[in-house]
């Protein structure tokens, strides 16, 4: 009996191991998953619920509630709203100083590129609701840029009136609430003939869209975009301006609710928990040298499967161009997820700071010849995978009482 006791009791002592090594496991992974908000509420996704504008009775904030979809520069959300008190058809946008990105922003060009973006999505939830919109833009005159955060403050980027319109037709509508960017690989297919037909019939006021889609055109934009992560990867102040709007859990979202996440590699359900844990308990796995590897790897695979690219130009650079622009870029991204497809921008190469002058230079010579500026360089195609939405803000933090 002893003899046959003993294997008994190795593999009961296996078992116990195992099933010890196992909880130790479960134990670890519990306390990641929960450091990372995998019970937290995420409050910061509210606004992309299509019934999140039903709580606003007031027709002029739920039109805000939609447009803070947009997209913005580095996810910032640089707007603020005021409310016509005379005027119950009648707002005002206003840029928001405090949430400027100086470093790969310096002229602030981004900031007003993103005030466009923001009327063209509060124009089609508008005429979703049945509103005709109007935009004046600078209404009180122009930023006096020796002194620019004191006009944005000051001045409004645009006056906004709603008007009744039995007519206004919203067929981008669904598309506010999907995804504006999605960074990963492209299915290998080309744009169809119709596809190109409905995004090359795009425009709009004092900006105009090209798309290209042979191989020579196609080359250098994928090395542009490569040279423009990788420059903006070394340079100090921008990695350190990102760091400092990324938020690695889901209370830091709710809090911020705009800035950077895991979200924007596309990391999602379970592996966002386990990624945002890790990062928090492990700084050193999102650190500089990790994040800018992580980058050039991503941009690389998504320039290798791209089916083609859109720039969004614009004849001089004024600050009413810059929101023109905006506004075009918005609908061209608009359009192309009601077609099935999706982009990214890769504007890296258009920012204005030292490091990144000499690829600035080239790609304005070579797409902008004539003395205009390029605003928006995307790539576009087929998605292989739905990438998760990204923070966004209330609709009551953006609106103030004049």
């Amino acid at each position: 009996m002893l003899r046959t006791s003993r294997p008994h009791r190795a593999r009961r002592v296996i078992l116990i191991t195992i099933g010890s090594v196992v909880g130790v496991v479960a134990l670890a992974l519990g306390a990641v998953l929960t450091v990372g908000g995998i019970f937290v509420p995420a409050t910061y996704l509210q606004p992309w619920a299509t019934s999140y504008a039903d709580q606003f009775p007031d027709p002029r904030v739920k039109v805000v509630s939609q447009a803070l979809l947009a997209p913005s520069g580095h996810n910032m959300q640089p707007w603020t709203i005021t409310l016509d008190e005379s005027n119950p058809d009648v707002l005002y946008l206003y840029a928001d100083p405090t949430r400027l990105s100086p470093a790969v922003d310096p002229l602030a060009r981004q900031v007003m590129v993103s005030q466009g973006t923001f009327l063209e999505y509060l124009h089609v939830s508008a005429a979703e609701l049945g509103y005709a919109t109007a935009f004046d833009l600078f209404p009180d005159g122009d930023y006096d840029e020796t002194d620019l955060e004191a006009s944005m403050s000051a001045l409004p980027v645009a006056r906004i009136t709603l008007a009744a319109d039995a007519q206004a037709a919203a067929p981008d509508y669904a598309s506010l609430f999907r995804s504006d960017t999605n960074r990963a690989p492209y299915a290998d297919a080309a744009l169809t003939a119709d596809q190109l037909t409905e995004l090359a019939a795009i425009s709009e006021t004092g900006a105009t869209l090209q798309l290209l889609t042979d191989d020579a055109d196609q080359t250098t934009f994928a090395a542009y975009g490569v040279e423009g992560t990788l420059i903006e990867t070394e340079y100090a102040a921008a990695t350190a301006e990102s760091a400092a709007v990324f938020h690695s859990t889901e209370g830091d979202k709710n809090d911020a609710r705009s800035g950077f996440a895991v979200e924007g590699q596309g990391t999602n359900g379970f592996m966002k928990y386990l990624l945002q844990g890790l990062i928090t308990i492990i700084p050193s796995l999102n650190g500089d040298a990790a994040g800018a590897k992580n980058a050039i790897a991503m941009t690389q695979a998504a320039v290798d499967h791209t089916a083609a690219y859109g720039l969004v130009s614009t004849g001089g650079n004024t600050r009413t161009e810059q929101v023109q622009a905006g506004v075009l870029f918005a609908h061209f991204s608009l359009k192309a997820r009601t077609l099935g497809l999706v982009m990214q921008p890769l504007s890296q190469v258009l920012q204005e700071y030292p490091t990144m002058a000499v690829p600035y230079k080239a790609i304005h010579e070579q797409y902008a010849s004539g003395g205009e500026t390029i605003q928006m360089l995307v790539r576009v195609g087929t998605p292989t995978i739905e990438y998760p939405t990204s923070m966004r803000r209330d609709a009551k933090a953006l609106v103030h009482a004049p």
